[in-house]
């Protein structure tokens, strides 16, 4: 059914021709809150969802699609493979891995390994289907200047490294992996922006849509940090909020609709929190509930770990991990313990 048909104004009808949509069909492409934009939006929803039942009434399929069952839900979460951090007890605590459709955001103080985390991630998004990985490429998002190609380039030597060896134990067992994979290929996969304003930063979380509509293989978006120019330029508190709302909101989206996981890296505060100072996520309480699972990193000693701070479906829990020459692995401790067993 075309939009000129339904029962709306002629000003309705022309604001949302000129937008492109004038099919009942690519107005169930909209969501919600894309649509509301328009004062008019909950008039048109209604009439065109009415008219769809009328035009269609031996089918269910209206305006509003993609409904699935609870099972199907948790049997499309346990079968996607996750992504991979290089270190098992991290990948523990978390269920496996990076999950896709979800917005993880990770903090901690300077030099705790963050950067290092989202270079391994972009690199592990790669890792091919035959090797348990996703095959994707991923979207890397520098707001610091802290991406290091060349220290990508060692993590993806080590990376083909680990999966040459995962193929001679293979080999023995009679079945073989080639590794086509070489490290140059794995930089090439890693879409690299540089950001140096919150507008900036903005715009290019706007542009991602068509961007990964463009590069559909692409299933990891790391931002690295989403934190440094939304503290550096702003004294507009509320401004902000809503400004990081609506960008939070957008990555969730994208998260879900390309099946596609999103990595937010976070500087921290001190919060005073009975009667001693704790470590909390930088941008407020309102920020903390734009992420599906939140973890903090912090030194134990010398040792570096990993705290789950907030998810819907994972345990609170910590786990030591270490940043080597050839990226994200179990801590140093670990190794020396199961040594002595």
């Amino acid at each position: 059914m075309e939009v000129g048909r339904l029962p709306i104004s002629a000003s309705q009808r022309g604001k949302l021709i000129s937008a492109g949509y004038t099919t009942l069909a690519s107005l169930s492409s909209l969501s919600p809150s894309d649509l509301a934009r328009e004062s008019e939006a909950l008039e048109i929803l209604k009439v065109a969802s009415h008219d769809c039942r009328l035009d269609q009434p031996d089918k269910s399929n209206g305006i509003f699609t993609g409904a699935q069952t609870a099972w199907e839900m948790l049997h499309e979460e346990q079968s996607f493979p996750r992504i991979t951090t290089s270190c098992a007890d991290l990948d523990n605590i978390l269920g496996g891995g990076i999950n896709c459709k979800e917005v993880t955001e990770i903090g901690g103080v300077p030099g705790i390994g963050k950067t290092q985390l989202g270079i391994q991630l972009a690199v592990n998004v790669q890792i091919p289907v035959d090797f348990g990985g996703l095959g994707g490429k991923a979207v890397y998002i520098d707001t610091e200047g802290s991406f290091m190609v060349e220290r990508a380039l060692q993590i993806a030597e080590a990376s083909v490294l680990d999966m040459s060896h995962y193929n001679e134990l293979l080999r023995k067992e009679l079945r073989t992996c080639q590794v086509e994979i070489q490290p140059t290929d794995i930089l090439k996969n890693i879409f690299y922006f540089r950001i140096c304003s919150y507008t900036e930063q903005i715009a290019l979380i706007n542009h991602l849509d068509k961007f990964i509509l463009e590069h559909k293989d692409v299933k990891i978006v790391i931002i690295d940090s989403v934190t440094f120019h939304f503290r550096q330029d702003f004294e507009d508190l509320a401004l902000r909020t809503r400004l990081l709302g609506g960008m939070a909101l957008k990555l969730m989206n994208l998260a879900n609709k390309y099946n596609l996981a999103v990595v937010i890296f976070n500087q921290v505060t001190t919060k005073h929190k009975e009667g001693s100072f704790q470590l909390s996520l930088a941008l407020g309480d309102s920020w903390s509930h734009c992420c599906t699972n939140r973890v903090i990193l912090y030194w134990n000693g010398d040792e570096r770990n990993a705290h789950i701070d907030k998810s819907p479906s994972l345990k609170s829990a910590s786990a030591p991990f270490s940043v080597t020459r050839k990226g994200i692995r179990n801590s140093a401790s670990n190794h020396k313990r199961i040594k002595l067993m």
